[in-house]
């Protein structure tokens, strides 16, 4: 990876950036081509979005690869991207080892065939150390899912009787990880589809217009510029914002 060279104050950045990577299929869709093929080229701008966010010092990146509902897609759709997924782990691992990438998989694997499972095991415990950057890999994932799971765990192994937040969230499948700040979504839809329900509840949204196989080092670097500009409140008017960090 190259150096950062980024405008960006780091002042700023955002801990936690997640993404929804909508419209491969549709940039495939638009070229004659197999949505599979969209994939694969979706699978280039998510290597660009890695190294990019790892440059400017992002502590987490959550990037929702497969959704507890895409297991309704097309048979044929469905076993090439759990093929890609393989194979994508066994091209990137050794780079993302390189360069201190923590790797975490969150959702419902044991939906997952066995061997998918096992590498997402193995290249889980093989950057357990590194500490560059968390990238969290959301497949078989729903937010509503994740805070069922959260809830039922509660209930089986916290002695607590009344949950606060900050206990529950340790539940929650991206317990451990910053809070997240900015969450962005490609291919000019604008709804967050069961993508990180509670974890989004104080994120700034951005909306782009371009389908993910194009998204590009200028758009990525526009969205931190955006969230750059905005204040945020947390529910608190801006005097009283001021006021907490001051």
């Amino acid at each position: 990876m190259a150096p950062a060279s980024s405008p960006t104050d780091t002042a700023v950045t955002p801990a936690h950036v997640a993404i929804i990577m909508d419209g491969n299929g549709r940039w495939a869709e638009a070229r004659g081509l197999s949505r599979s093929e969209g994939h694969r080229m979706g699978l280039r701008a998510t290597r660009r979005a890695v190294e990019f966010f790892a440059n400017r010092g992002v502590r987490a990146l959550t990037l929702f690869a497969f959704s507890s509902e895409n297991w309704q897609r097309p048979k044929a759709e469905v076993e090439a991207l759990l093929d890609l997924f393989v194979a994508a782990i066994e091209d990137e691992l050794p780079e993302l080892r390189e360069k201190g990438i923590r790797l975490r998989f969150i959702g419902q694997r044991e939906e997952f065939p066995g061997q998918l499972q096992q590498r997402m095991a193995d290249a889980e415990a093989s950057t357990q150390a590194n500490d560059t950057m968390t990238l969290v890999v959301a497949l078989g994932y729903g937010g509503r899912w994740d805070i069922l799971q959260a809830a039922l765990r509660w209930v089986r192994e916290s002695s607590a009787v009344n949950p606060d937040r900050d206990a529950f969230e340790g539940f929650l499948s991206t317990a451990g990880l910053p809070e997240l700040d900015l969450l962005i979504r490609t291919g000019g839809e604008q709804r967050i589809s069961n993508f990180l329900l509670w974890q989004a509840a104080y994120a700034e949204l951005c909306f782009l217009d371009v389908l993910w196989p194009d998204v590009d080092d200028a758009e990525l670097q526009g969205t931190l510029d955006c969230y750059a500009r905005r204040q945020r409140r947390f529910g608190c008017t801006a005097a009283q914002v001021d006021t907490v960090h001051a």
